[in-house]
């Protein structure tokens, strides 16, 4: 991983662990924890996903849908293509 791609990664972890925060009401270090133990941040760092042309609602949203669902594929972000 370039450090370009370092910086970005930050970037992305930083906005999603803020939207939890502001959100959930999560104390910013759990949020970090919740966030680095999902399904949605092993997608987001496997580089065969390509999950960076992603923004970070879009990773919220994945995040999100895996808390209430138990599986971030069932994010409307994703599937929004299933519904045009």
């Amino acid at each position: 991983m370039t450090s370009v791609e370092s910086d970005i990664r930050s970037f992305y972890d930083a906005e999603i662990v803020g939207m939890i925060h502001e959100k959930y009401g999560i104390p910013p270090k759990e949020a970090l924890s919740s966030y680095l133990r999902s399904e949605t941040y092993a997608m987001f760092v496997d580089p065969e996903l390509e999950m960076l042309e992603f923004s970070p609602a879009g990773i919220f949203d994945m995040w999100e849908s895996e808390q209430v669902t138990g599986d971030p594929r069932n994010s409307l972000y994703l599937r929004r293509d299933e519904h045009v």
